[in-house]
Parts: structure tokens; sequence; C-alpha cells
């Protein structure tokens, strides 16, 4: 795994179309709004983007629930409109990556509207069947994620059928040969087309345990993870055998030859499991997944000690393979509102981009992190997430991370001409991009500041990792490669602290990065609230 390869260190934008640019009025974005914008996101100095789902789709769950793997939905576009994104992404520079949504898809799918018919029909066993017990009831106690059994009945076949999501999305059987092979073609078909990159969906959901075991009970004082309401039945069990099983790895086998027959193409993996960074180093490796990323930092806690701790294990694990950082994305509440709070301010939206940026591994940004957005506030009667409609209002879904981006600060945020599908909040039209423009200190242009600069430093990029003990609310590590060696400090609170450098340690500030920094006095480095602090090291 050599420093050539392009999605090392890379800074991947992540765009939700749903909520990018709407070109044609209807309120969603779609892919002519990407074109249009692709100038834009050329101008941040990002390497890459990640586009979530705009495959043909019911929408159920905004796109990922597929009904057609190769064909786009006609709310985003056209396939010929695809075609329009990846040549100009390329000719600006900007590798192209897409979700691909492999472990499920939607009821709407041929291939399941065939294997519900009947038991006996060429596709009957590409989902995951199983018949109920004596009195009626699902064939175990496994719980859809979404809330609620995650088996559903289904009256044509006399069965029920696995979701771990929503009821409207069946699990593929990927036990079975001929499903791997299809997936595989439908990856192909994509691969073909040019794209760069795949985001692989809860990629460690693709198996299931064949002899359909129950998943044992979690004490009450286990039950937390990523999004979960506390009323949430997902999170009253260990999920030990509705995901994350062995025989995934000889698929992930399987897709990265396919991957090594398109040069410089790349995966990165979504994993969630019940010890994600442990799963993350068996996935991540040079036979299966070039790059994978989990939830430990799209969580609540924000203290130095609990990022250098998740950094640390990550590292003592993963000792061949190459990871994705991510603070924010369509999943989660914005990363600015979730560990800041409503009074955020933009010294301190900028010196989070700085942290994912300067960890050891790949970056994913989300779109409007770069303008320092914080959660939106949508009210229940404009919710559209059906998870947050489930949970409401002890959980109030994913829809305040999604709403549409704020390219002015018009009535539609320059969105689109028509009422958006999400409500636009206040809050978010006065960080606009238009409004940032002007101001060299804006986040906007901090942000572009600091990716130009970053790329100045093949340790931040590429180079190896040391945590260093500090006392909260300090985050300090070292990044090195060869003879470069850079300490990286941060303030993560809103009031000025003194911290003494590690004896022996010279450290010559590093400036450009146009970012609130320190100063060094007699060995002593003197930081304000939320600044980040570059040095050179001997």
């Amino acid at each position: 795994m050599t420093m050539h390869r392009w999605w090392r260190g890379a800074v991947i934008y992540q765009i939700y179309p749903r909520s990018f640019m709407d070109t044609d009025g209807n309120g969603v974005g779609d892919l002519p709004g990407i074109v249009d914008k692709l100038d834009y996101i050329a101008s941040l100095g990002v390497d890459a983007i990640w586009i979530s789902p705009f495959f043909k789709s019911p929408m159920a769950d905004f796109g990922y629930d597929i009904a057609d793997y190769r064909d786009v939905d006609p709310l985003f576009g056209t396939l010929d409109d695809f075609d329009r994104l990846l040549a100009k992404a390329h000719a600006l520079g900007i590798k192209v990556m897409i979700d691909q949504v492999l472990s499920h898809c939607s009821e709407e799918h041929a291939w399941f509207k065939e294997s519900r018919e009947s038991r006996d029909n060429p596709k009957a066993d590409w989902y995951v069947w199983a018949d109920a017990k004596s009195d009626g009831s699902p064939p175990n106690n496994w719980m859809s994620l979404f809330g609620g059994v995650a088996w559903r009945w289904e009256p044509r076949r006399g069965q029920y059928y696995l979701h771990n999501f929503l009821s409207s999305q069946p699990d593929l059987n990927f036990h079975s040969p001929q499903v791997r092979a299809a997936t595989l073609d439908n990856v192909k078909f994509w691969l073909d087309k040019g794209v760069d990159g795949l985001r692989l969906d809860a990629i460690n959901f693709c198996f299931h345990d064949l002899q359909l075991r129950d998943n044992p009970a979690k004490p009450e004082d286990k039950r937390v993870g990523r999004g979960f309401s506390p009323d949430n039945p997902y999170a009253f069990q260990y999920h030990f055998h509705n995901n994350t099983q062995p025989e995934n790895l000889a698929f992930l086998e399987e897709l990265r030859e396919l991957m090594d027959r398109y040069p410089g193409t790349t995966t990165l993996g979504e994993i969630s499991s019940e010890d994600s960074l442990a799963t993350m180093a068996e996935y991540v490796n040079d036979r299966r997944l070039h790059m994978g990323y989990s939830f430990e930092l799209l969580t609540n806690d924000f203290t130095a000690a609990y990022i250098r701790g998740t950094v640390r294990d990550l590292e003592s694990k993963m000792v061949d393979g190459w990871p994705c950082w991510a603070i924010s994305n369509h999943d989660v509440a914005r990363a600015v509102t979730r560990w800041g709070g409503c009074e955020a301010d933009m010294a301190f939206a900028s010196q989070l981009v700085a942290l994912v940026c300067s960890l050891r591994g790949s970056v994913c940004l989300y779109q409007g992190e770069e303008l320092g957005l914080g959660e939106a506030d949508v009210p229940y009667a404009a919710l559209q997430d059906p998870y947050g409609k489930t949970f409401w209002p002890n959980f109030k879904g994913r829809d305040g991370c999604r709403t549409p981006m704020p390219w002015d600060s018009t009535a539609q945020a320059g969105f689109s001409t028509g009422k958006p599908w999400l409500p636009i909040d206040d809050a978010h039209r006065v960080k606009a991009v238009a409004v940032q423009e002007p101001d060299p200190a804006s986040t906007l242009n901090r942000t572009r500041h600091f990716l130009r600069w970053r790329k100045q430093w093949p340790a931040l990029q590429f180079g190896d990792i040391e945590l260093l003990y500090t006392a909260e609310p300090v985050l300090a590590f070292t990044r090195s490669i060869q003879a470069q060696r850079l300490l990286v400090v941060f303030n993560l609170g809103a009031d000025p602290v003194q911290w003494n450098l590690p004896a022996g340690v010279t450290a010559q500030p590093v400036e450009g990065h146009g970012l609130l920094s320190g100063q060094v006095q007699e060995g002593v480095l003197h930081l304000p609230g939320r600044a980040v602090f570059y040095a050179s090291i001997g």
C-alpha cells in the first residue's frame, strides 16, 4: 500500500444528492445539480466525491432501497446525466465514488418480486426466507435497526423474510453463489462506466447465521450505539448472528479481485458491528477492502480521552489496513451541533475540519461541513425520515442533517425554484456559500485554505501517528514520514490552556494553515480556545 495510490490520505466530499442542488424545480436535488456545482467542489481542494444513492428506488429509505442497481431514478436524472457528471469531474481532477447497497434492496426489485412468488422459482433462495415457529411467530428474535422485529410475513410463500432495516428492504441471501455473482456483475456495470471507487453501505450485513440462532440479550448499561433512540429494541441485543459473519471475508476477497481488474479504483466500507474497530481491522487489508470507516467518531463524546482512545484502539488492531475518518454524514447529527452545541462558532467548525483531516487515514467531509453548518431544526410536521417518525420525540431521526445545501440567503437558499423536500433552517441561510465567499476568514475559505496547505505536508497525508498523553481538553499527537515530523495539538475547549511540551522536544511552529494557532514560550505551549497548533519537531 504505497503513497501514490490516490485514495491514501484523500479528502472525499460526500454528496447527498436529494439535498445538494435542484435544477428542475421539484424540490429535490439531482445529478445535473451536482454537475453545475462541480466547479465549487473543485475549489474546495478535495480529491474525490462520494455520491449517496441515485439509483431507481421507491424512496422508502431515500435511495438506500434500490429497485434497479443499473439505472438512475428519474427523480435524479438519467444515465446520460451521470456520464456527464463523471466526465466533468474527471476533467476537473476529481475522482468519483458511488454508494453501493449490496446487503439488501427494495421490495420493488424484480429479483424480490420473483423470489416471493413461490418456494421453487429460479430466485427462490435469493433472499433470506424462513418458516414460522409452530405458533406462527418469527423464526428467531432478531430485531430491525429501524425498530421492531426483523422478519416480515409473506403470504405468497407462507414464510417470513429477513429485513435488517425497513420491512420494505429485504435482505439478500449471500450464501447463494448466484446472488454473489449477480451482485458483482452489478458492481462491474459501474466500474465499466469509469467510476473510481465504491462506498459500500452496511457491508458487514451481507451474510446471516445459517442456523438462525437467537441473538443474546444485552445488559441495560451496554445499550448504546450510533443513532439509537433510548427505546429502540435493536439496542437490547448483541448482534452476533444477523451480521458480521465469517463467510463475508471470502466475499470481500471476491470483490477485491474484481476491483483489482480496474487499476486505480478503491473501496470504502461502512462497518457497524459489536466491535467495529476489530471488524475494520479484519476487513481492511491488501486482500479485502482498501479503506473502512465506522461510527466511533460519530458519537456524542468529544473528549480528548475518547478520541485518543478510539484512534489508539484502531491503530493497535489495524496493522495492515488504511482507515477513513468521518465526524458527520447523512445518518447522524452534524458534528458542529453534536459536539459544540447550538452556540458553536466558526473557529470551532474550522477546528473540526482540521481535526479529522489530521488523523492518520483518509477523510470523508459531508456537504456543508465546509460551511460550518449545524444540525437543522425540522418540526415533526415536516419530517420525512421513517426512522424519526417511529421514534419521535426521543430520537428525531436523520432529517436534521439532510436539509438542503444553502447556496445563498434567499427563501429557497438557491437550492431550488420549488418547495424544498425538507425545510431550510434560517441558521443555514446566514452561513450560505454566497454569504461566506467574500469573507477571507469565513469557515468556507478557511477550509479551502487549510486543505490546500495540508497537501504540502506528506506527514499529514500518509504518515504514521503517535498519540501523546494529555490532560483535558488537549489532544496531541505526532505525524511522521521519513525525515518529516509534525507535532499536532488541539485545544478542544473554549478557554485558553497551557501545555508543557514533552521533554527534549524543540518545536518550530508551522504557519500557513490559516487557523487559530498558539505560541511556544520557554517550553510551554499557550493555546487560545479552539486553537490548532502544528510544529515541525526534530
